[in-house]
């Protein structure tokens, strides 16, 4: 079983126009708190990463936003976190906050949540870490991007060892399970880190 004492949670920084993400992304920050796993997230006050962040913190848990400089506006940035760590580009926030995480949770979002969550996955499939990644598909809102990945799949881009980094599953108990029961696949053979 791994030890989740922190997860980082990739998201929309606009609230979308679907109630039941807003309610998933308060439910998911409430458990965080009650399992006492630190929420390692972007850093802002505003959109489902606000309200995630929102709920640890009502819930009485520990909360580390990771932000770059250039977006730490009054009106962005969530000033009653229990750390602010500022970064001075978006690629410095992101090792931050793989650094900081035993585990990474993707909500509903737009190009910035994608592009998080590729970029995790890539570095997990060159073997960068070893941490489990989990999606969240509320309501079905990625379903579409799992019919790609399974087309990937299908015509030799992706192999499905691969393709099974990725933990999918519509309830949070349930990805938690996943993510905890997780076992990484080894290195890849032609990738050899130790060669200099």
């Amino acid at each position: 079983m791994n030890a989740l004492k922190s997860i980082c949670v990739f998201c929309g920084s606009s609230d979308g126009n679907d109630g039941t993400i807003i309610s998933e992304a308060e439910k998911l920050g409430k458990l965080l708190a009650e399992e006492e796993i630190t929420l390692v997230y972007g850093g802002a006050k505003i959109g489902v990463m606000g309200k995630v962040a929102g709920s640890v913190l009502s819930n009485k848990g520990k909360v580390i936003g990771v932000i770059p400089e250039f977006l730490k506006l009054k009106e962005v940035v969530h000033d009653g976190l229990s750390e602010l760590v500022v970064t001075d580009s978006m690629h410095q926030r992101k090792m931050k906050m793989q650094e900081y995480s035993d585990g990474f949770i993707t909500l509903p979002g737009g190009f910035g949540t994608l592009e998080e969550l590729f970029e995790i996955l890539t570095w997990s499939q060159l073997g960068l870490h070893q941490k489990p990644i989990g999606l969240l598909n509320v309501g079905g809102f990625y379903d579409d991007l799992l019919g790609l990945l399974d087309n990937m799949v299908q015509k030799g881009f992706l192999t499905i060892e691969n393709y099974k980094l990725l933990l999918v599953d519509d309830t949070i108990d349930g990805l938690i399970r996943k993510m905890k029961e997780f076992r990484p696949i080894p290195k890849p053979k032609w990738l050899n880190l130790d060669k200099t």
